[in-house]
């Protein structure tokens, strides 16, 4: 896939790469590679996707030495546009046939490079024998700037929220029964354009026992009434940042006997994970929040995931709302919290809402309520 850019900030761009290069000396790393995909986009505007020519930001941790933009001249001719040069970055193009590895690392600081968590192998070796043998991943230095989101982000990801709301709040349109989940996904996947999104990232449609398979997607499955259904969607403004927002729906009064008690406890467990929310707080606490009123109603397990996940330019990043990780948390991170029930063969439910941390507690990014709905 090619890369393409979105409209660049510049001084908030800039501040990116200057704290970059801090928490990179801090690692004691001397240079990163970033490839194609959300770390890039974050840095610099460009989007797009690894293929199989090499494009890079290589941005070295000494900043007496620029950081350097390596792109086929192919594919550079859609960036000109970028204000690369603004943010202090020299660009570097190359045709078929030259050694853009060797054109990646001229000039860069020797030492341990960290290079970007999905580079694929292709050009991970490569770098490798073009003088980088010494590489570590970069996630853990980029979460370090990604992980609290800026007023922009948070704006950008509360109307990512809101837009999800509008669909979730017309789901009554096209769920019923005698249709399939194929179809009832086909028409939210159109909504969620509709209400803002650039694209229908994610759509699930999971219903009766159906429902009790997380990531389950759609099938023909037929929806019949008394089917409890899980709706779980989201996708990407045209920023890049993204929703994710699920609810359950009942087709009709639920034919199984004990959704009403569950779902009760299931409400109060993202409740009590929402209200652990705030600054100095483990992830951990958070999940543990969720998880101990599910267990006080014999429903541990039948509970197989974690709690949250972050959010922002990806759907899932870091934090990770799960046991056993201790990071404290702080003002600005966003992420979901979305318990859930799974009683294999039967049916499940679940309820998702991204949060963020604000100074004092929590904000939620999606307001509808959290009941069972019945349609």
């Amino acid at each position: 896939m090619a890369v393409s850019s979105s409209t660049l900030d510049v001084t908030t761009r800039r501040s990116r790469l200057d704290r970059l290069r801090e928490q990179a000396d801090r690692a004691g790393v001397a240079a990163l590679v970033v490839a194609p995909g959300s770390d890039l986009r974050y840095l610099t505007g460009i989007g797009g996707s690894s293929f199989e020519r090499l494009t890079a930001l290589v941005v070295p941790s000494d900043d007496a030495v620029a950081p350097v933009f390596v792109s086929p001249a192919l594919e550079y001719a859609g960036l000109r546009h970028v204000p690369l040069a603004d943010l202090g970055v020299e660009v570097r193009t190359w045709v078929d046939g030259e050694d853009p590895y060797a054109l990646a690392l001229a000039g860069a600081p020797t030492g341990p490079v960290a290079v970007s968590d999905l580079l694929p192998a292709l050009h991970l070796l490569r770098l490798r024998d073009a003088g980088a043998a010494d590489q570590q991943l970069a996630g853990p230095i980029l979460r370090e700037l990604r992980m609290r989101k800026d007023d922009a982000e948070l704006a950008e990801l509360r109307a990512a929220g809101a837009g999800i709301d509008r669909v979730h709040a017309r789901v009554g349109e096209w769920l019923r029964a005698g249709r399939t989940e194929a179809a009832v996904a086909a028409d939210i996947a159109a909504a969620i354009v509709e209400e803002g999104h650039a694209i229908a990232e994610f759509v699930i449609v999971g219903s009766g026992p159906n429902g009790a398979s997380p990531h389950h997607s759609v099938s023909d499955r037929v929806v019949g009434q008394g089917d409890l259904v899980v709706v779980d969607i989201g996708g990407p403004l045209a920023s890049g940042y993204n929703s994710d927002s699920t609810r359950t729906y009942a087709v009709g009064a639920p034919r199984e006997p004990d959704v009403a008690t569950a779902y009760a406890a299931l409400q109060a467990a993202q409740q009590a994970a929402v209200d652990a929310v705030r600054p100095g707080v483990t992830c951990q606490d958070v999940d543990r929040a969720a998880r101990a009123v599910l267990a006080d109603a014999g429903l541990a397990e039948h509970f197989i995931h974690r709690t949250g996940h972050g959010i922002g330019l990806d759907v899932h990043e870091e934090p990770y709302v799960v046991e056993g990780n201790d990071l404290p948390l702080e003002a600005g991170m966003t992420f979901s919290i979305e318990p859930g029930v799974y009683l294999t063969g039967r049916w499940g439910a679940r309820i998702e809402d991204i949060v963020a941390v604000t100074a004092d507690g929590v904000e939620r990014f999606n307001t509808r309520p959290t009941d069972l709905t019945t349609l």
